[in-house]
Formats: C-alpha cells, structure tokens, sequence
C-alpha cells in the first residue's frame, strides 16, 4: 500500500510539471459572449458583400446571355429580404449586422447595371408595395422574383421607403438567364453548375481578384448549363454502362462471372469522355462585356490553391492550358470589337493540339 501511495503523489507533481505555468487573465462571461457576437455580425456582413459582389457581376452575365439560355425571366437586379425571410443562421444578428428591418423587406445588395439602380433604388431602401400589391415579410426574395417574372416586360410601381418618406420608383425589367447562382461558404476553390442551378465556392471569391475574373467563372459555368454538357455526359455515361453491361453478360454466358466490373468502369470511362474538351469550350463562351485581358491571371492564382490542377486533368484541363487558351480568347475577343463582330463564341474550330493530361517526367 505505501507504494501506491508513494506512486499517487509521484504522478500528481508529475501531472503539476506538465501543466502552464503562465498565469491566465480571468475570463468574463459578458466579455466572451460580446466578442462570439462580433464575430457573427463579422461573418454576416463578409458574406453578404460577397453575396453582393457575386450577384452584381451574375446578373450582367445571365442579361448579357440570355438569348442562349433554355429558361429566360425578367429581372430587376436587386437583393432584399426581412430578418424571417432570411436563412434561420442569419437571423439572430442580421438587423445589426445589415440594418435589415422584421417587417419591412429591405435592399441588401444592387446589381450596377440593373433596372433597379436605374430606378434610383439603394440598398437600405424598404420596398413597401409592387404596383400596389404589399411586399410580404416571410419568402419575400421568392415573392419579389415571382412577382418580377409573372409582371413580364411591364413597368412595375414601386413604393419605396426612406428615411421614412415615401416616393413611388418605377422600374423596367429586362430579360436575364432564369438559372440562379448560389453563393456557400467553403474553403475548397470549386464553382459548378448542375444543370437548373450554379454554386460558387466563397473561396472562388477570395482568388477572383478582379471582376472580370469572377465573370470569367460565372460564364464558364453558364455555358455548360447552356450548351449541354451534363446531358452530354449523362448520355455518354449511360452508352458507356450499356457497352460494359454487354461484355458482362457475354462473359457470363461463358461461365466467367464478372460481378458487373465492365459495366461500372465503362461507365466511369463514358461519363469523363470529352468531358475536358466540355471545359474548353466553356471557358471560350465567357463574355460579357468584360474586359478578358488579363482575366486569365485567375488560374495561375487557382493553381497556387490546388497544384495538382497544374499537370492532372481528368475531367478538367490543367491550367496552363487555360491559361494560355484564355490569353488567345481575349485576343480573339479584342479583334472582334475591333471589327465590330459579333460576341458569339465559335464552338467549332479547327482541331486544337492535345491537351496534357500530366506534365511531362
């Protein structure tokens, strides 16, 4: 027993050598929360202009190339919202954060170019009635797209609040690409599209030093949606899988059973193919009246926050060639205005040279 007791102390002084030795200041509950609370209306502001920098420069995109698009809306270029028709991880410290009213729907954000700024309207203005019909306080972002869209291309009244005066703005609408863009915070530079929607990573913000950068993305993406190209690829996915099926089965009657592995790997193989060249001619379709020269910088900086996109390119180009294809791009696009052409991209072209799939050893 007296050395068990003898070991007990041992490991308490020993417990009392490996703990700080430096003196902490107390903490204050009321100081701690405070500080929680700065870091949330930090976080909701950050998001929010980012939000705005991000919707300012989509909705040039979807007008300037909305004759190619598959769903077409009217638009008027303006982000509002009330603190309940916001997403529920907003709400506790939105009215601090953005000045956003519970009642009344307020401006968060407006596009440079839209109607909406044509008509006057800036952010903290509160949008009381559209042609005499009240704003309502919950759903009210889904409830102004709706009722922008079902307007058509008519004149809406818009009795705007500020500063507690009322005035009547009107606005006309315009034609914009109806797909939306989503903004989600995530560390991982990605952007992609699923077909009816766009998601762009936060991160794609923080390397996207330029707008034209950013638009560069943006219309990389819409011109997947716009072209195709997931059906493309669900098409080859799916005559990949019926090739595979097929040799399964024949070496099934031969007695070899194969557990489905051709099907599954020819899938796979079908759903990557020309899936690389997909992503080279979407990047040739990013226009929007920006100006591209220099926009190509943005993958040298993507391929600082992922090297490996630098010499694999599975179902990406690596970006040296995007680089390199976005510097001719913007050169092309210089002597079409110059010549008074057309924007259009040319989706045939003459065979290009084979895109590196790995750097050379």
């Amino acid at each position: 027993m007296r050395w068990r007791s003898t070991l007990l102390v041992a490991s308490g002084l020993l417990c009392v050598a490996c703990g700080p030795i430096s003196k902490l200041p107390p903490l204050v509950s009321e100081e701690v929360e405070a500080g929680r609370r700065k870091q949330q209306v930090d976080h909701i502001r950050d998001y929010f202009a980012q939000r705005a920098r991000l919707n300012n420069v989509a909705f040039r995109i979807r007008v300037a190339n909305n004759l190619d698009c598959r769903n077409r809306s009217t638009q008027i270029g303006l982000d509002a919202g009330t603190v309940p028709s916001l997403p529920r991880k907003f709400r506790s410290y939105s009215q601090e954060a953005l000045s956003v009213s519970w009642t009344q729907a307020t401006v968060i954000s407006v596009a440079e170019t839209s109607p909406a700024t044509a008509a006057g309207i800036k952010p903290g203005d509160h949008l009381m009635t559209f042609n005499n019909e009240a704003v309502p306080r919950t759903d009210t972002s889904a409830w102004i797209s709706h009722f922008v869209d079902n307007n058509g291309e008519q004149p809406i009244r818009v009795l705007v609040r500020r500063d507690g005066v009322d005035e009547i703005r009107t606005i006309t609408t315009v034609k914009a690409c109806a797909i939306p863009v989503e903004l989600i915070t995530d560390s991982t530079p990605n952007a992609f599209t699923t077909g009816d929607r766009i998601v762009i990573h936060s991160s794609i913000l923080r390397i996207a030093h330029t707008d034209a950068q950013l638009a560069l993305v943006l219309g990389h993406e819409l011109a997947h949606a716009n072209l195709g190209h997931l059906d493309k690829q669900w098409l080859n996915q799916v005559l990949g899988w019926a090739g595979g099926a097929a040799i399964d089965a024949g070496l099934v009657l031969g007695g070899i059973s194969t557990g489905g592995v051709f099907a599954r790997q020819f899938a796979r193989a079908g759903e990557r193919a020309f899936s690389v060249n997909f992503e080279r001619e979407a990047d040739y379709a990013a226009r929007a009246g920006y100006e591209l020269t220099g926009a190509e910088k943005f993958w040298r900086t993507f391929s600082l926050e992922s090297p490996d996109a630098i010499r694999i390119a599975k179902t990406y180009p690596v970006t040296p060639v995007r680089f390199v294809q976005m510097q001719k791009v913007a050169a092309e696009i210089a002597d079409k205005q110059r010549r008074n052409a057309p924007l259009v991209p040319e989706l045939t072209a003459p065979q290009a040279e084979p895109i590196p799939t790995e750097a050379p050893h």
